[in-house]
């Protein structure tokens, strides 16, 4: 998608040689989906600490507490 954006060359410069981009438009497009992706971060990091994503209490069965999460491995 094309739109058109004011941003200073000074800016624009600096932005081209921290994502390594010789052309304008990638590197701005990186510079967005990057900042996408780490305001998506900061807000799942968020939620987790507020524990919107908390397992229900663990089930007590002969003593042993269940894991609600199963382990990605088996150990041996």
């Amino acid at each position: 998608m094309r739109i058109t954006v004011d941003i200073e060359e000074d800016v624009l410069e600096t932005l081209m040689k921290i994502t390594g981009d010789k052309n304008k438009s990638p590197a701005v497009s990186k510079a967005v989906t990057e900042f996408v992706r780490r305001t998506q971060a900061r807000e799942f990091g968020r939620m987790i600490r507020e524990g919107v994503f908390d397992y229900p209490a663990p089930s007590q069965q002969d003593g042993d507490v269940a894991n609600p999460v199963p382990p990605l491995y088996q150990e041996d």
